[in-house]
């Protein structure tokens, strides 16, 4: 059964819940709801909710879990991988689930019966062609032992399946009936859903938590095992970035400098754009714009923030990269030969920047709204300009917030990746000069991790060394943003 059908059911199972216990309640109190302990709607959430939520834990469990269970079933029919040798064994998995996958769409586009399916051995030729007709390709790598594991793991994760089906509705049917047993007028329901749904609300709120510390340890223990293949000193200090996958990284160079100072000196020019003009618009909207005009302009400069990064990077590519080179390349109308190509600092930089404006513009907007009106009335009557009491009341009592969204805004550049993929270029150097191409850690980071290539070797774990990096730099900038805004904000009444 389909996952949708399946939770369909289940909504289906509570509903029916939820009217079941509301209609006992009233009929258990002769009638009249004010015999009963909660209110009627109380006795059917009770119900409702233990239809519901045991099934939907014990179906993400089981969901959460079954593939380590199918992938180590299926793991002794690879006898040509070497267990121990576990990049490689995650790519022959990853075969064997794309294999089976196919033979799913195939069986469903009609191109092999489900008898012929289970019966495939040893043709490999012949169902790579009749998979190719429903538009799965397969490599040319897959063997007859990737099938005949591909073959098991389809058998298995059906029966999974159908199993976890069964359960679940048991789980689901129980729990109801169970709860459904418990109305009776003198039940506290109210107290017992309150507290369910208070514990709901914590499981919540710990996901975010959790997920923030399975992804430190991921990077941590691999940056642990970048480091046991490759010298950290190397990585620190190296001058050179020049990764081989031949010889698992025998020859290969990867040092982080050439990467970190790209990545700072795209993310200056990014912060030289869009701290000017996103707090010169912020002081403008906050302290000369009429409300019709801020209620236009506002909206607009705001539109910039839910723009996709990836059309950024195409607008810095297609756009501002040919006007930079037609002014600053060879034969440009400055007659100048800066630029040798339209992937630049200056253009990743340009663009970002823009992207960054609404960042910086909204923090500093809320910042400066949040001064009293009272200061800038004082100063007013103490016969400053509007300017004056902008430039020598409002800024310096808002400064510590500003210094927080710009220092923000600068952890958001770092960890910018698309607009530096099409617009900075993918060259690792170290260069004074603006208009040369430069790459970022980000960027390397897609780069390391695109492809067929080992895992287990260090040009695919240094992007868990480069994440790690990037963690902690940004980390502290965020950490040192929150800092200046609690140390130096001002307090009013």
């Amino acid at each position: 059964m389909a996952l949708s059908w399946l939770f369909g059911l289940l909504v289906l199972i509570a509903v029916a819940g939820f009217f079941a216990g509301r209609s006992k309640s009233v009929a258990s109190a002769g009638g009249d709801a004010r015999g009963l302990h909660s209110r009627p709607n109380y006795y059917g959430w009770h119900v409702a909710l233990n239809a519901l939520v045991p099934a939907l834990l014990l179906l993400v469990l089981w969901l959460l879990i079954q593939p380590f269970v199918l992938n180590r079933a299926v793991m002794p029919m690879l006898s040509s991988v070497d267990v121990n040798d576990r990049g490689t064994m995650s790519l022959v998995l990853s075969d064997v689930r794309r294999v089976a996958e196919g033979i799913d769409i195939a069986i469903t586009e009609g191109a092999i019966s489900p008898d012929e399916a289970r019966d495939i051995q040893a043709d490999v030729m012949d169902v790579r062609a009749r998979l190719a007709e429903v538009g799965v390709a397969l490599g040319s790598d897959v063997s007859i032992e990737t099938l005949s594991a591909a073959q098991r793991y389809r058998a298995l994760a059906y029966t999974g399946t159908s199993v976890m089906t069964i359960l679940v509705l048991i789980v689901s049917l129980v729990g109801g009936v169970i709860a459904y047993r418990l109305v009776r007028p003198d039940f506290r329901s109210r107290n017992v859903v309150e507290f369910g749904v208070r514990m709901l609300l914590l499981s919540a709120a710990s996901i975010a938590i959790l997920t923030t510390v399975g992804i430190v340890l991921s990077l941590v223990f691999n940056t642990v095992e970048f480091f046991r293949l490759y010298p950290a000193t190397d990585f620190f200090f190296g001058l050179n970035w020049a990764p081989s996958f031949s010889g698992r990284g025998g020859a290969s160079e990867l040092g982080i400098l050439p990467l970190l100072w790209g990545t700072l000196y795209i993310s200056v020019v990014a912060l030289a754009v869009a701290v000017p003009i996103g707090l010169f618009s912020a002081i403008y909207l906050s302290e000369y714009a009429t409300k019709r005009v801020r209620s236009i302009v506002k909206p607009m400069i705001e539109v910039l923030a839910g723009i996709p990064t990836i059309v950024y990077g195409l607008f810095a590519l297609l756009t501002v990269g040919p006007v930079l080179v037609s002014a600053f390349g060879e034969g440009g109308v400055l007659g100048v030969s800066w630029m040798g190509g339209g992937t630049a600092v200056m253009t990743a930089g340009l663009v970002m920047g823009i992207m960054l404006i609404p960042f910086v513009s909204s923090l500093s907007d809320d910042i400066i709204n949040a001064v009293p009106q009272s200061m800038r009335d004082g100063s007013l009557g103490l016969g400053a300009t509007r300017s004056e009491t902008v430039r020598q009341v409002v800024l310096p009592a808002a400064l510590p917030g500003i210094v927080g969204a710009i220092l923000l805004a600068a952890s958001r550049a770092i960890g910018e990746t698309m607009i530096v993929v099409l617009g900075a270029g993918a060259a690792a150097r170290l260069s004074m000069n603006p208009f040369d191409a430069m790459t970022t850690i980000t960027a390397k980071i897609v780069s390391q991790l695109t492809g067929d290539a080992d895992f287990s070797s260090p040009e695919a774990l240094v992007a868990f060394s480069l994440g790690m990096t990037l963690f902690v730099i940004t980390l502290g900038l965020n950490v040192f943003a929150l800092w200046i805004v609690r140390r130096y904000r001002e307090q009013y009444e």
